[in-house]
């Protein structure tokens, strides 16, 4: 069975991840600024051998799984999981059946570090033997606990192998193997169901790398890991201005300043916002403010400026992006930026999801020249650097 294979990925993310603490379900905990689940899933989306992936989910978890997947290509609606893995498994399975593939890839979504290597090593090896599953040798000892508290000889690791996903195999028969162990609940993966229907299951080199995250010392680890990957650092600047109209306030980054005008504009005039949402739409190439949010739409007319920040913020996020640092200079002759600085920076590093460490804010004068100078309203200069996945 050579050639070009259809291949679809099946990748299983119902379950609860208990062990990895107490908060959201772990493939929806973020990592990097992502949830696992995205980077999983947008590992196998982005790979030229793969047809399809299907999520498999709980039903309880859809808003989550909706949110992970936005924009990523080729991901199906999610099927709702069973009570067992295996269950979640045959699922996907049968889901897949009325338009099959010739090979499936069976995927745990707590490992979002699967490399495009293994993603064809896989779809290979399921090509060649028809059931495969990557594996590592074992580099540590492996003993016994014959009592609580005291260790004894244990196997031989030379003829044992850690197994990971994704698991390969020609789809007719997974899915018929799956069929055929209907009722067992102690089979722990797909090698072993495949194993139980008779079928010989090829090993091929793992990746150290594809981890699975399980504890909460793991998602230390994935942060660190996650943040080595963002080598693409960018700077981008944004500029904003608004004219001075009646009013008793101006708003400037997110803080309602008292002054003797206001600013004129169709939403609520936040030149400082405004600067800063252009400059962080900048690093990641998605045009500006008015394509975003057009002032000819009345929904935006007196809208609040935060939520034009926070959807830039967010853009960045499912690039694969974090915010590194974000930085305002406010021109005007008044009213004072300094009463109103520390209040500032906490409400742009909230609206952006960041470190107040990660904002500043300054202000200057035009020394009494051009529109700033004759006090006829408000600029902001703004710059903005994110880091970003290397893409060639």
């Amino acid at each position: 069975m050579r050639g070009a294979m259809r291949t679809d990925v099946i990748v299983v993310a119902a379950g609860s991840g208990q062990r990895a603490g107490e908060g959201m379900p772990k493939q929806y905990r973020l990592v990097g600024g992502q949830t696992v689940l995205r980077r999983t899933l947008e590992r196998f989306a982005t790979h030229a051998g793969i047809r399809r992936v299907l999520p498999v989910i709980n039903p309880d978890h859809a808003d989550l799984c909706a949110e992970s997947v936005i924009g990523l290509p080729g991901v199906l609606a999610p099927v709702a999981g069973g009570a067992t893995r295996q269950a979640s498994v045959r699922a996907g399975l049968e889901a897949l059946a009325s338009d099959p593939p010739d090979l499936v890839l069976i995927h745990d979504a707590a490992r979002p570090f699967v490399s495009a290597r293994l993603i064809s090593d896989a779809i290979a090896a399921a090509q060649s033997h028809g059931a495969a599953v990557p594996a590592l040798a074992l580099v540590d000892t492996i003993k016994a606990v014959p009592e609580p508290g005291f260790l004894s000889g244990g196997p031989n690791r030379e003829g044992l192998r850690s197994v990971q996903t994704p698991q390969s195999f020609h789809f007719a028969l997974i899915l018929a193997a799956h069929r055929a162990q209907i009722g067992r609940n102690d089979l722990t993966d797909d090698a072993a169901v495949a194993e139980a229907a008779g079928h010989p299951v090829a090993g091929f080199a793992g990746d150290p790398a594809n981890v699975k995250l399980t504890t909460p010392e793991d998602f230390v680890t994935a942060e660190r890991n996650a943040a080595a990957d963002l080598t693409d650092v960018r700077t981008s600047t944004g500029f904003d201005v608004h004219a001075f109209a009646p009013g008793d306030h101006v708003m400037l980054g997110g803080v309602r300043v008292p002054h003797e005008f206001g600013l004129t504009g169709h939403s609520d005039a936040d030149v400082v916002l405004h600067a800063l949402t252009d400059a962080l739409l900048g690093t990641i190439g998605s045009a500006d403010i008015g394509h975003h949010f057009p002032p000819s739409d009345p929904q935006w007319k007196g809208a609040s400026s935060d939520q034009f920040l926070a959807h830039a913020a967010k853009l960045v996020r499912e690039a694969g992006g974090r915010i590194a640092h974000l930085d305002t200079t406010v021109i005007c002759e008044a009213p004072k930026i300094g009463p109103h600085r520390e209040a500032m920076r906490e409400k742009i590093a909230a609206i952006a999801g960041i470190s107040p460490a990660r904002v500043s804010v300054k202000a200057t004068t035009s020394e009494r020249l051009g529109f700033t100078g004759r006090r006829e309203g408000i600029a902001a200069l703004a710059a903005a650097t994110v880091r970003l996945p290397w893409i060639d």
